[in-house]
């Protein structure tokens, strides 16, 4: 009697074989999230580990993995060489050494700042809990630890003001962008104020900004003080524009035929919006927003310096008024994190982008 596996192939290469192209199609399938995530250069190494030995894995390596390393590392070795030969003021210029010794100096302090403050609510801990046991209860207070931030802290607090900036940003250009795209009118009296205020440096805004938040923001609370709020505002004011643009210019691009369809079948302007406006303007809406968080998170770091707000851009200041020998490397490590914060965020608008409209290539 014939059976089934008389005529499928079991043996153990077709077995592999099959294996083999399981683990490529799951390759496929993460393919897209990781280039998204600015991971598209670990692609070919995956592939290969799958089993993909292919040339093509192989040249992708050397043009994704090894033409990159070759840069960075002549970089080091051009940065490294050339930055001792300049003496300033505050020293040598620090080499990538140095650099990173400070790099280590900054996530030190972090850490004993941290076991510092841990140190301090256990006494307070244990000082209240005495305090109940004889029976003072009402002498009981709890305060909160007052130490200098840390490198890290800087970090977090540009984060959460380019964040406020942004958001308020976001929440001006969309809704006037598609006004702008959808009424002739309206574009017609916004545009020439974008023409005008597009071009504004923030070192312009901010003394504006300064006077009216002080007017206005009389009663400042802590989660929000004066200086935070002048940062973001100015981010604001700098960022909009982008996405405003991008919005006004993606809703006027809408297909007239899909709009002559929303009047025949008389939607209500909620579904046109919903369903045509938005989903036909997203692609350009994201790009807009990838170019006014870069340009937020630049301007972030001159609105700190000068406003004084706690932030990446103050700890550059601080050290450039410091003066110590080691100024120049801490700022050199704000540099670099500058760099990489902007770059991750940029990957995290573009990870978006590819999750709500898949696609990232405008």
């Amino acid at each position: 009697m014939t059976t089934a596996d008389e005529f499928v192939d079991t043996s153990p290469s077709t077995r592999a074989a099959a294996r083999r192209d399981a683990r490529l199609a799951a390759v496929d399938r993460i393919s897209r999230p990781m280039s998204s995530f600015g991971f598209g250069w670990l692609v070919p190494v995956v592939r290969i580990a799958a089993g993909d030995r292919s040339p093509s894995q192989f040249k992708a390596i050397g043009s994704q993995i090894l033409v990159p390393l070759i840069g960075i590392f002549a970089f080091l070795a051009a940065w490294a060489l050339l930055a001792p030969q300049v003496n300033t003021s505050l020293g040598a210029i620090p080499g990538p050494v140095q650099v990173w010794h400070q790099a280590e100096a900054l996530y030190g302090e972090h850490v004993a700042e941290r076991q510092e403050a841990q140190a301090f609510y256990e006494r307070q801990e244990e000082r209240n809990a005495k305090l109940v046991e004889a029976g003072y209860g009402d002498r009981v207070k709890w305060r909160d630890y007052t130490g200098r931030p840390t490198y890290f802290d800087q970090i977090l607090t540009s984060l959460k003001t380019v964040a406020i900036g942004f958001v308020i940003a976001t929440l001006i250009a969309v809704p006037l962008g598609i006004a702008c795209g959808l009424w002739p009118t309206v574009n017609g009296a916004v545009n020439p104020l974008i023409q005008v205020f597009k071009p504004v440096s923030p070192l312009a805004w901010l003394p504006i900004v300064t006077m009216v938040v002080s007017a206005l923001y009389v009663n400042s609370v802590d989660a929000l003080p004066k200086s935070l709020v002048v940062s973001a505002i100015t981010v604001t004011l700098c960022s909009l524009w982008p996405t405003l643009i991008n919005t006004a210019l993606g809703v006027s691009s809408i297909d007239k035929d899909l709009l002559n369809v929303s009047r025949v079948l008389n939607l209500s302007p909620a579904k046109k919006l919903t369903k045509l406006v938005l989903p036909s303007a997203l692609p350009l809406i994201f790009t807009g927003l990838r170019l006014s968080l870069g340009v937020g998170w630049m301007v972030l770091i001159a609105a700190e310096m000068l406003a004084q707000n706690p932030g990446l851009g103050k700890f550059v200041w601080d050290e450039f008024q410091n003066g110590s020998s080691d100024s120049l490397a801490r700022i050199m490590v704000a540099v670099l994190t500058i760099g990489i914060i902007g770059f991750l965020l940029d990957r995290l608008m573009q990870a978006l982008q590819v999750a709500f409209t898949h696609s990232a290539t405008r």
